[in-house]
């Protein structure tokens, strides 16, 4: 029973012992421990609100970004459709061009073909003109050959003429 019952300078002795050592872990180890506890709970909590600050950027960052890819794709959507109408355009023009300029080849056509054949009129007129007045003083020269048949005709052209 002596063990199981300790002596009452051994508990003080281990008391005086217990409160020493608890007093110099206290002053010396304690606060470094604890310390080192609290800068540990902090650079974990400080890295936790970096990485939720991180996520809210990429959150922010991810919207940003679609919203920019879909402002690119409106624009470029907006780039082709006014390429489309300016091409179309253009072609237009050129329809409308080419067609005026065939219309404006066909006009000089028609009225060079119509100079052509008024000249072509007027030529053969003139050549009609000159062998009729060729055969007709040949005519003439033949019938009025005779002195008679000159005088004759003057007074019948002379009583035809209607004079005022």
């Amino acid at each position: 029973m002596d063990l199981l019952t300790p002596d009452l300078g051994l508990l003080f002795w281990q008391v005086v012992v217990f409160l020493g050592l608890f007093l110099i872990l206290r002053t010396f180890a304690w606060k470094p421990i604890t310390d080192s506890l609290h800068e540990r709970e902090n650079n974990i909590q400080s890295a936790l609100d970096l990485a939720e600050k991180t996520r809210v950027e990429m959150t922010a960052l991810k919207a940003d970004n679609d919203k920019l890819l879909a402002q690119a794709r409106s624009e470029r959507e907006l780039i082709l459709r006014g390429a489309k109408e300016t091409a179309d355009k253009m072609v237009a023009d050129s329809r409308d061009k080419a067609a005026a300029e065939g219309q404006r080849i066909l006009d000089q056509a028609r009225e060079a073909m119509q100079n052509e054949r008024q000249a072509l009129v007027a030529q053969m007129k003139k050549e009609v003109v000159t062998l009729s007045l060729d055969i007709a003083e040949k005519v003439l020269r033949k019938e009025l050959s005779d002195k008679g048949a000159q005088e004759k005709l003057v007074s019948d052209l002379v009583s035809n003429s209607r004079l005022n």
